[in-house]
């Protein structure tokens, strides 16, 4: 799957920026300086990841009795295998490895107002599964093995400010959930902490404004997933452009109003939440974990390098070694996860009534915990449906592949969770649908405003990691470039 390599951002041009506006310069460095700093951070640590057979793992082992792939403390994480059976019509039942990580970690941005200007402390972290490296993390992103140093490291910087008693202002905490598909029940700890402190500032943190994050959102593999998942939960006080960052462009404007629920929606919030709990009320789900051994009949095969399947579809499991300068722990091994393709996440918007609207459905995916949260319109791995009959291929697929680029609003690749899947990649789309655009009628989807998601974000498992990217990224879309 990979080979011995150091995996090193390459240097981003930054000769293409525009100057910031005057609200952004107030902060610690500009645009420009921001880039030099990730450069230097870059060449100041080195990173490598190399694939080694399961035999070379250190402290990982497949358990004799359960035969899942189980770290000795019986800490951090494990894989194990997972029996589904829904009620879909098409593969109703299956069975695969799972990532089983029953731990709440901590991702956490703390906030700091310079000149009156909010600012964002961001870190430059390297995760063995990172496509390029370094990506830009939150202040804190840990998990409770981690910051409980069952790994004998060093402590998590800035944790102080997200424990409890800590005098910083809470302005978000909340429980929310991770990919479905890979994890079973995996949540973690959102937090947004503002503090008046005086903060040291380490050599791998730098602050950054709203704005300038915005404008890192559009960059590919830049802004890592723990990232997005936070931002997209940073009150729409603190984080609403001015009015003067839409500048001319209509589209934008439609994503303020939205945003701040200064419009009329199609169904009203109340309308939502019943049909997600009539969906989840009728949609079975029903999950058995297993061991891995078991899942031979499958199609899944644990060999000496990975576990794959045999069609060659959906995901590996492979064994890597890290090096990382800037890590708690320095070298170590573990499992990642390796998708064998990239995935697809397209939200497609339409103006109803004069109100921007995102065509969301209620996905139910094999690890959820809650059966069905809502995702973006078109949530797969298209891969995967290459000889699939036409009528099971996902909805709006075809329609989010054939759009004409005058639609599309956003394009970015992001990366997925780096600590726990290898080089896993979504490309993530905005499309605005003609006027005409006829609806399916599959009852699984639902038009809503930006504003009727947001206000569902502090509540636990309504809302995928993956449509949560999509509006953190949304938002880098009132950012003029």
């Amino acid at each position: 799957m990979i080979e011995s390599s150091t995996a090193q951002a390459a240097a981003i041009d930054t000769t293409w920026y525009e100057p910031l506006t005057a609200s952004a310069e107030n902060g610690a460095m500009s645009m420009s300086d921001f880039h030099s700093w990730f450069n230097a951070r870059t060449r100041a640590n080195s990173f490598q990841v190399e694939q080694i057979p399961f035999a070379e793992l250190r402290g990982w082992d497949f358990d004799p009795e359960t035969g899942n792939l189980v770290h000795e403390t019986g800490r951090f994480f494990s894989i194990e295998g997972l029996r589904v059976r829904t009620n879909r019509p098409w593969m109703s039942e299956w069975g695969q490895p799972i990532i089983v990580q029953p731990e709440i970690g901590v991702l956490g941005i703390l906030v700091k107002r310079f000149d009156g200007v909010p600012h964002c402390l961001m870190q430059a972290k390297m995760e063995p599964g990172n496509i390029n490296g370094l990506q830009i993390s939150p202040t804190v992103q840990a998990t409770r093995s981690n910051y409980m140093r069952v790994h004998g490291g060093a402590d998590t910087k800035y944790l102080d400010y997200f424990r409890p008693g800590s005098r910083g202002r809470v302005l978000f905490d909340g429980l929310q959930s991770e990919q479905g598909s890979w994890f079973l029940h995996k949540r973690n700890r959102n937090l947004v902490v503002e503090t008046d402190d005086d903060v040291p500032l380490d050599e791998d943190f730098c602050w950054l404004t709203l704005d300038q994050i915005r404008r890192l959102l559009l960059l590919d593999h830049m802004m890592n997933m723990d990232s997005r998942t936070v931002l997209s939960c940073i009150p729409p006080s603190l984080s609403e452009p001015s009015k003067q960052d839409a500048g001319d462009d209509s589209f934008t404007h439609a994503v303020l109003r939205s945003s701040a629920g200064r419009s009329r929606a199609v169904h009203d919030t109340g309308e939502i939440l019943s049909w997600l709990t009539e969906v989840r009320a009728q949609q079975e789900l029903v999950q058995r974990r297993v061991s891995l051994k078991h899942l031979t009949e499958d199609g899944w095969r644990v060999g000496p390098d990975s576990i794959n399947h045999r069609d060659g579809k959906y995901f590996d499991i492979i064994a890597v070694a890290v090096q990382a300068s800037n890590r708690e722990v320095t070298a170590w091994t573990q499992p990642l996860l390796a998708p064998r393709q990239p995935g697809l996440l397209a939200l497609l918007v339409k103006r109803i009534g004069g109100t921007l609207h995102a065509l969301v459905q209620a996905r139910s995916d094999a690890g959820m915990l809650n059966i069905a949260e809502l995702t973006a319109t078109v949530h797969c791995q298209p891969g995967n449906y290459a000889d699939v009959p036409m009528e099971h291929r996902p909805t709006y697929l075809d329609h989010a592949l054939a759009a004409p680029a005058h639609r599309v609003r956003l394009d970015v690749l992001h990366s997925e969770e780096g600590g726990r899947f290898h080089h896993a990649q979504n490309r993530y789309l905005v499309i605005e649908v003609e006027d005409d655009f006829t609806e399916s009628d599959d009852d699984r989807y639902r038009w809503a405003t930006l504003h009727q998601l947001t206000s569902l974000l502090p509540h636990s498992n309504y809302l995928t990691v993956e449509l949560r990217s999509l509006m953190a990224s949304m938002r880098s879309l009132t950012q003029r470039l």
